[in-house]
């Protein structure tokens, strides 16, 4: 599995503050980030998997509504998360 405990941990380490703060903005940020990241991969190979590309659409929809709502709490944290991940806004 891409996704294990470790990989998790060490996600929420680098953007939650630590590894069991998993409730944070940008630690669920950032791991739907990698999430997308990885589908985007998947749905490249096999484009006519539909199933996962609307699971993508809905995880792309949900990352927005915590990137707008981290935009409104805190702009400076917002702008840091979107260049250290690489998101185009």
């Amino acid at each position: 599995m891409y996704l294990t405990k470790e990989v998790k941990a060490e996600i929420f380490k680098k953007h939650g503050g630590s590894e069991s703060n998993t409730g944070s903005t940008e630690g669920q940020i950032a791991l739907f980030t990698h999430r997308i990241n990885h589908l985007t991969g998947h749905l490249k190979k096999n484009h006519k998997d539909y199933n996962t590309e609307r699971s993508l659409v809905a995880l792309v929809g949900k990352r927005r509504s915590l990137l707008d709502y981290l935009k409104k709490k805190d702009i400076e944290k917002y702008r840091i998360l979107i260049k250290e991940l690489g998101i185009r806004k």
